[in-house]
């Protein structure tokens, strides 16, 4: 059956993060008694929503069981991860100590106290690689898209979401891997490739010098957090399992990008090119038409719209 969400314990793990304090927020609204679990390695303290009751604890501490046996969780939205591909690269070792074992660590706890339902953050970009022109004519990468992960994060990701059909097939725990483009939106750290909004946001503002990587030609899928969070708890709401991608299903490149966060900035600043990133992936852009149906979603917010948004939390914090 649907989870039921009023008074209903969940647990977010990253929930000091950048879309998990959002997603902890709303789940608050729904009223759902919210957990958050973060280690305050790449989150704050001060983005955990008053309401939630915090545990400063790592996903892959002996700690989680205990408080699995304590809470009993019935859903465990799952957005804590190393995320830094370039770090996954330099050690993939630590990658998977966390987004495997950590993720493992979650599940085994879950299905001894009572787990109902997963919604895990997944990756779109990460897992697809380049558009394949056999597919959607190579205009867009639905779910059904080969999965051709060319960095340990991905790979870490494809990997976890098969984890997740495994529990849901021998254990009955539900299971929605939500593949993100980049997200984007307040709150964000100017840290991994998707922050590519908050190094620009932030220099930008501080009148700091902005090289793009080779022509700026290459596009990502950028997708605001509201719509982000709206989809993540549509997939916990919903019974059963899937795979939904997360975006916009429009190309942005970083010249388009470089320029809307210059203007809403005021900066004034010249655009300047420097080498290309050797390996870097130059097209990235999801099919959500499946999301749309399933989940009855669609983005709301548009790239302009959403970058204004960001900017004026930057602003704030400046």
């Amino acid at each position: 059956m649907p989870f039921r969400f009023a008074d209903r314990p969940v647990l977010v793990t990253g929930g000091a993060g950048f879309i998990g304090s959002h997603v902890a927020d709303r789940l608050l609204e729904e009223g759902c008694q919210v957990h958050v679990l973060d280690d305050l390695s790449g989150g704050v303290r001060e983005n955990v929503p008053e309401g939630a009751v915090f545990h400063e604890v790592d996903v892959r501490s002996d700690a989680v069981a205990d408080l699995f046996q304590e809470h009993r969780f019935e859903a465990l939205c799952h957005l804590a991860a190393q995320m830094d591909v370039r770090r996954s690269v330099a050690d993939p070792q630590f990658d998977a100590e966390v987004n495997v074992l950590g993720l493992l660590n979650l599940l085994e706890a879950g299905r001894q106290h009572g787990l109902e339902k997963v919604a895990f953050a997944s990756t779109g970009g990460a897992i697809y690689g380049e558009p394949d022109p056999s597919v959607n004519g190579g205009v867009s990468q639905p779910e059904s898209h080969p999965t051709l992960p060319m960095s340990p994060y991905g790979i870490t990701k494809l990997v976890s979401e098969h984890y997740l059909r495994f529990y849901n097939d021998t254990y009955g725990i539900e299971a929605a891997a939500l593949r993100f483009g980049n997200v984007y939106g307040p709150r964000q750290n100017p840290h991994g490739e998707a922050g590519v909004v908050a190094i620009f946001a932030q220099r930008l503002l501080r009148g700091e010098p902005i090289t793009i990587n080779g022509e700026g030609t290459q596009t990502r899928d950028y997708v605001f957090v509201g719509d982000v969070v709206r989809a993540f708890v549509a997939a916990l709401g919903r019974q059963g399992s899937g795979i939904f991608n997360v975006g916009t299903g429009i190309e942005t490149d970083v010249n388009e990008l470089f320029r809307h966060i210059n203007r809403f900035t005021g900066a004034g600043a010249e655009e300047r090119h420097g080498p290309a990133k050797p390996g870097e992936q130059q097209r990235s852009v999801l099919d959500i038409s499946r999301t749309s149906e399933v989940l009855d979603w669609r983005p709301e917010v548009d790239v302009a719209r959403g970058l204004e948004e960001t900017v004026e939390w930057f602003k704030e914090r400046e």
